[in-house]
């Protein structure tokens, strides 16, 4: 199967991760040092705003756009080409989907980076205006609804992922990747946590058919300080999305592509073989 995976296939997958990377770097470390130090942690449309007021934060705006649009088309041409062997069963069929359906999320997140470089408006006002769209249809609240447990259910596969340890198939496997393979695992629980939240929020707005309710990472983070120890829990949450945020630099540089590198790489998953 390796010879129907071009050869840009990896280069293009590399960038997309680290650009991922870079999104939950800039939003968890802010987040972080708001949560430390003082201030509201804001979610990503803030951080990223507050990024481009930097000195080359445009540049850097440019890069991670990108980047995103990188890891739409790796997501993309992965799931059309099986890359990644899920096969056609329905397993398969639903796994490669998921691809598809985060690579288009990201491709839009790229084309929103994109227009905040160029100034064009994308003020966080714009999720509420098509929640609130949503909800006046006749069957948007059950749509959202079936949205938010959507989410909710990929928040809780990332639980999964970090519980099976399915994510050390992909990876190469080399000293310092064994050594940060518990930071990855710690990422990919917080990112499940604050998936989850969102999803949470999507379908407490279809249940009250209250648009304001629903939000993104920015929401998380302002429910969570509201909680008992909600600064010690918020110190908790956004560390662990650095955490992700390195699993995605992680996979930027030691993601394997199963269809390009053949059966005798070595992997994390093979760690306890000893014949490996």
């Amino acid at each position: 199967m390796a010879e129907r995976a071009p050869y840009w296939v990896v280069p293009v997958m590399r960038t997309g991760y680290g650009a991922r990377g870079a999104v939950y770097l800039v939003v968890g470390g802010l987040a972080l040092m708001a949560a430390v130090f003082g201030g509201e942690a804001e979610g990503t449309t803030g951080a990223l705003e507050q990024l481009k007021s930097q000195t080359w934060g445009v540049i850097a705006l440019w890069g991670i756009g990108a980047g995103l649009l990188c890891f739409m088309v790796w997501r993309v041409i992965d799931a059309f080409m099986d890359l990644e062997t899920y096969g056609t069963g329905l397993k398969g069929v639903v796994a490669r989907t998921g691809q598809v359906v985060t690579g288009v999320i990201h491709g839009g997140l790229g084309l929103w980076v994109f227009a905040m470089a160029l100034g064009i408006g994308t003020g966080s006002g714009g999720s509420k205006s098509w929640t609130a769209k949503l909800l006046a249809m006749e069957y948007g609240p059950w749509i959202m609804g079936l949205a938010g447990a959507a989410v909710v259910g990929a928040g809780i596969y990332y639980f999964y992922k970090a519980y099976s340890e399915k994510y050390k198939a992909h990876l190469r496997r080399t000293a310092l990747m064994e050594r940060l393979d518990p930071a990855a695992k710690v990422g990919l629980v917080a990112h499940g946590v604050g998936v989850a939240l969102i999803g949470g929020f999507l379908i407490f707005a279809a249940v009250t058919a209250s648009p304001e309710q629903a939000g993104g990472l920015g929401k998380a983070f302002d429910t969570i300080r509201g909680m008992a120890f909600g600064r010690i829990l918020l110190i908790l949450l956004t560390g662990g999305l650095i955490a992700f945020a390195l699993f995605c630099f992680i996979e930027a540089v030691y993601r394997i592509v199963p269809a390009r590198a053949g059966p005798d790489v070595k992997t994390l998953a093979k760690r306890a073989d000893p014949r490996t």
